[in-house]
C-alpha cells in the first residue's frame, strides 16, 4: 500500500467523483481509477460504489477513509516536523559581485526564513578567487563561472546561463542604435573590462579571438562598483551580464544583448563533496539553487535562463 493510493482514495471520497478528484490531483482519470482498483484488490474488498452521478464509499470504504485521513495527518505532521526542525551550524557561501546584486539578498532572506539558527557567512569576490577559497576549504559553496581544479573533490551542478550585454551610459552615442549588437561591432569601442584573473575576462578573450577582432581595452577594473561608475560616467563600454545593473538605475544605461552565440556565461553551483559538507551546507545548497531558479522563472534575473 502506498501513500499515494491513500491520498487518491481520500480525494475521491471527498469530491464524490473520479473526474473532479483527478483534476484536483493533476492526474488523468484512468490512472486514478487504476490506483483505486489496485488498492481494492490489495485489501480484497470493495471501497467505492460507482453511481450515475459519481462514487460513494461503501461501509468498508467509509471505515477505511476515516483511518486513511488519520494516517495522512500523521505523515504530514512528520514531514512538517522534519522540515521545520531547528537546523543549526554555520555555512560560508561565495558569490561574484554581479551575482550578489540579484541573488544575495533573496538568498539570505530565504535562509533566515527556513533555517534561522544557521549562521550564514557571505563572501563577495571574483569567481577565480572564490575557486581558490573553495580549494582551500575557506568557503563551503560558491557560484562559479568556470570549472574548478580537481573536480572529483567537489559537487558541481549547472545552474543558469547568463546572456552577456554591451552596456554603456544612456547618453553614450558610440553604441549602435540597434536591438542587438555583434562582438565585432563592440571591439573598436573604448572598452572597460575586468582583468585576466576574472572568469568573465577569460571568456571574452576567447570570444574576441573566435570573432577575429582585437578589443580596444582602455581600462581594466576588477571591482564591479567602480567599473560601473566608470561606464556610467561615459568613459567607455563594458561587457557584463544583465545582473551588473541590478544595483543601478536602468534608465541611466543602455544594455544591448550580444548576438554572438558564445556570449553566454554559464553559472555553476559548486560545493565541497557531500561527505565533507555539513548539514547546514547541504541545506544552504538546496536553498541557493531554489532561489536562483525562482528568480529566473519569475523574470527577476535579467538575461538569465535555466541551464539545460
Amino acid at each position: 500500500m502506498e501513500l499515494r493510493q491513500l491520498r487518491y482514495f481520500v480525494s475521491v471520497v471527498e469530491h464524490g467523483s473520479m473526474g473532479r478528484a483527478a483534476a484536483e490531483l493533476g492526474v488523468v482519470t484512468s490512472a486514478l481509477s487504476q490506483q483505486i482498483s489496485r488498492l481494492e484488490s490489495e485489501l480484497s474488498t470493495r471501497l467505492l460504489q460507482r453511481t450515475s452521478s459519481g462514487v460513494l464509499p461503501t461501509d468498508a470504504g467509509l471505515a477505511f477513509w476515516r483511518q486513511a485521513q488519520l494516517a495522512l495527518r500523521h505523515v504530514d505532521d512528520a514531514a512538517h516536523a522534519a522540515q521545520h526542525a531547528r537546523l543549526s551550524g554555520h555555512v560560508s557561501v561565495g558569490m561574484a559581485p554581479s551575482t550578489t546584486g540579484v541573488l544575495g539578498l533573496p538568498f539570505m532572506r530565504a535562509m533566515r526564513e527556513r533555517y534561522p539558527a544557521v549562521r550564514l557567512r557571505m563572501v563577495e569576490s571574483l569567481s577565480g578567487h572564490l575557486a581558490v577559497m573553495l580549494n582551500a576549504r575557506q568557503i563551503d559553496l560558491a557560484i562559479l563561472f568556470q570549472s574548478t581544479d580537481s573536480q572529483q573533490r567537489f559537487s558541481a551542478t549547472p545552474l543558469i546561463d547568463e546572456r552577456l550585454f554591451a552596456i554603456a551610459s544612456a547618453d553614450f552615442g558610440a553604441l549602435p542604435d540597434t536591438k542587438k549588437v555583434k562582438l565585432a561591432q563592440v571591439a573598436p569601442l573604448p572598452l572597460i573590462l575586468p582583468s585576466s584573473p576574472h572568469g568573465l575576462r577569460a571568456l571574452l578573450t576567447s570570444a574576441f579571438a573566435s570573432a577575429k577582432c582585437t578589443p580596444n581595452v582602455v581600462a581594466e577594473i576588477d571591482g564591479l562598483a567602480m567599473l560601473m561608475d566608470a561606464v556610467g560616467g561615459g568613459i567607455g563600454v563594458t561587457i557584463q551580464p544583465g545582473a551588473a545593473l541590478a544595483r543601478r538605475d536602468p534608465a541611466a544605461f543602455r544594455a544591448l544583448p550580444l548576438a554572438d552565440r558564445q556570449m553566454v556565461r554559464p553559472n555553476q553551483l559548486v560545493s565541497l563533496a557531500d561527505d565533507e559538507l555539513s548539514p547546514a551546507g547541504l541545506a544552504a545548497r538546496v536553498v541557493l539553487a531554489d532561489v536562483a531558479r525562482s528568480l529566473v522563472t519569475e523574470g527577476r534575473w535579467a538575461g538569465a535562463t535555466l541551464a539545460g
